[in-house]
């Protein structure tokens, strides 16, 4: 797998975690579910074939060719070995899976037995699934491990440093001001946020990150308990062999170290779907988010209405737009110039603004091809003159908890 700047994919797979008000729940639900469970499972015969199909070849070059790539077949060696590592760290993501959502349970259809051995709910994983599960190795790195610390720094903690700045301790009580985070990955901004005592909930709909932060933010519970080696897909733009096995430690922090009665929570399903309860947030934070919609405009106008009355949105990251030349998808790709025009539309007031500011997704410090964004971060406010007391909670979303061990892990869907 090439240098990935970010995941520009498309598609409405992981979408399908919300099902329609025509399609049974769980028969929709469940299919969905197995589905990338399968393309977890595959993860080692779908890479260890790459490395025998490169051998194969390797084996038909000359002989004198051969003779003087004198270590080329040890270090494919190595990269198996790699493979054979982060796949056991891929049986503890996916061990538990079934029992991850306080709300749904998939014990019926995930069966370990039935998808190594090709039963009945054996799905074969796409070439677009096996590339997310690598990507969402290299998300460890980013969210959870020193070697992502400078990305976080740069596309985390803009966003922390303004929740701290509008909302001081010596001002309002942090628990009392609800910040929701979507598009959370691997949970770490939302755990940041957490970790300094506002009740905040991150929501995410790709099954892939979800089933990694349960296992990140459940199953770690010390420092630096695993390693996975996330560039070892990366068979191009290496100067040595190390850097394409480089190994990552992770988690850097104990994700289970919360302070007393923080209140931190994780959901599943289609943003758009999952919030529409109007004035219940104090804060909506979005990092490397809002191009993930097929009409960006759409995104903008739901943060508008789940915003309390003075609430704020905090936003960093650039305009990709995932659904933008995707095969059978539609999409609207307007310049910032027209979204900022949106945001001002929905009555937001913009109070912070910069643009150019220079951040990178999960990028590969070693790598002989390096990709850097020039991002836009803003703060605006929900401009009205109503006044408006802690929202009521809803049902439909997960209550915003932490558990005396686990975070709770809710499937959002209507």
């Amino acid at each position: 797998m090439d240098d990935v700047c970010r995941n520009g994919s498309a598609n409405n797979d992981d979408a399908n975690i919300i099902s329609s008000s025509n399609t049974p729940y769980d028969e929709k639900e469940r299919a969905h579910f197995n589905r990338i469970v399968s393309a977890f499972r595959a993860y080692r015969a779908f890479s260890l074939l790459r490395i025998v199909n490169t051998e194969k070849y390797f084996l038909s070059l000359p002989v004198n060719h051969r003779a003087l790539l004198k270590s080329f077949r040890d270090n494919l060696d190595v990269i198996r070995t790699c493979i054979e590592k982060n796949n056991n760290i891929i049986k503890l993501i996916v061990k538990d899976v079934a029992y991850m959502f306080e709300n749904v349970n998939h014990t019926l259809t995930c069966s370990t037995n039935q998808e190594e051995k090709g039963g009945v709910h054996q799905s074969v994983p796409s070439m677009n699934d096996q590339d997310k599960v690598q990507v969402t190795l290299k998300q460890f790195v980013r969210d959870w491990s020193e070697e992502g610390a400078g990305e976080r720094r740069t596309c985390y903690q803009p966003i922390i440093d303004e929740i701290l700045a509008h909302f001081p301790a010596h001002t309002c009580a942090p628990h009392d001001v609800k910040v929701l985070v979507p598009g959370a990955g691997l949970g770490r901004l939302a755990f940041e946020i957490a970790r300094r005592g506002y009740t905040c909930q991150g929501n995410e709909f790709s099954l892939f990150m979800l089933f990694a932060s349960n296992f990140v933010l459940n199953k770690c519970r010390d420092i630096n308990m695993y390693t996975v080696y996330p560039w070892v897909h990366q068979y191009v733009n290496n100067m040595r062999l190390g850097d394409q096995t480089k190994p990552v430690k992770f988690p850097d922090i104990n994700p289970s170290v919360l302070p007393p009665n923080a209140q931190f929570s994780m959901t599943a399903g289609d943003f758009l779907e999952v919030y529409v309860v109007e004035n219940e947030w104090d804060c909506v934070s979005t990092c490397f988010f809002i191009d993930c919609a097929s009409n960006v405009v759409a995104f903008i106008e739901a943060i508008y209405k789940i915003l309390k009355p003075g609430g704020l949105w905090i936003n960093l990251g650039p305009l990709l737009y995932h659904f933008s030349d995707a095969p059978n998808e539609k999409s609207i790709e307007p310049t910032y110039e027209e979204v900022r025009e949106v945001i001002n539309g929905f009555g937001f007031k913009m109070e912070k603004e910069e643009t150019h500011v220079k951040t990178t997704y999960a990028q590969n410090p070693n790598s002989m091809l390096k990709c850097e964004y020039e991002s836009i971060f803003f703060v605006c406010r929900k401009l009205s003159e109503e006044s408006n007391g802690p929202a009521a909670s809803t049902g439909d979303t997960a209550s915003a908890l932490q558990g005396e061990d686990d975070v709770l892990m809710q499937n959002g869907s209507r």
